[in-house]
Parts: C-alpha cells; structure tokens; sequence
C-alpha cells in the first residue's frame, strides 16, 4: 500500500486509491491485475527482487486501471506520467521473451556463441 500511495501521489496527482495491494503467487502469466469495482490490486510474485523501477511500473500500470479501463489513448497518457514506463516495458519484455525460451545444453550454448 505504501508503493501504491507513493506511486499514485507522484505521478497520477493522488487519485488512484486501491483499497487493498497484495502479492499473489497465482499469477504466473501476468504481472499483475486490478479489479477497479472494489479497488483491489494483485502483482505477481514474480516481479519482487526486480528493479524498483520495474515494480513501481507494473504498480502504475494497476493503479492507472483504476482510473481508466482498457488500454486506449487516455491509459497511455496516464502511464507516460512514469518516466520509466518504457524502460520497464523493454525489462519486462525481455524476461518474458526468456521466460518462453527453451533451455539450452551446452552444445547450443556453444553453437550460439559461435554464431555471436
């Protein structure tokens, strides 16, 4: 709830108001996800030992969805309000892009190194 106030004060002028913020370790698809009709938000456990930049990120994401459903035009002004937003996105794309890698053995990892 504190990353919450401090996020929502200092990017959305205060007006995000969840009524609760918890973790949740049954969200391994999303990063996190908000129910705005009570004012609940969940993050992934997933992001936790992340930059606090990314995790302030993925908060905003949430709070600003209490404010605006969808991802239209007037959610995407609110979270260019987070100077980081972009930089957030490309970390959190990247684990995703390594998180549906296949492992490599170790002759891949040295073909691959072969091909660098």
């Amino acid at each position: 709830m504190r990353m919450a106030r401090e996020v929502s004060e200092a990017h959305l002028g205060g007006r995000a108001h969840p009524a609760s913020v918890t973790w949740s370790t049954r969200q391994n698809t999303r990063w996190g996800s908000c129910t705005p009709a009570d004012g609940t938000i969940r993050l992934s456990h997933q992001p936790q030992g992340m930059p606090d930049y990314v995790v302030r990120s993925v908060m905003m994401h949430e709070l600003v969805h209490l404010l605006v459903p969808g991802h239209g035009p007037e959610f995407k002004a609110l979270m260019a309000a987070y100077p980081q937003a972009e930089k957030a996105q490309g970390f959190l794309d990247g684990v995703s892009w390594v998180k549906n890698m296949p492992p490599l053995d170790g002759d891949d990892v040295e073909e691959a190194a072969g091909e660098a």
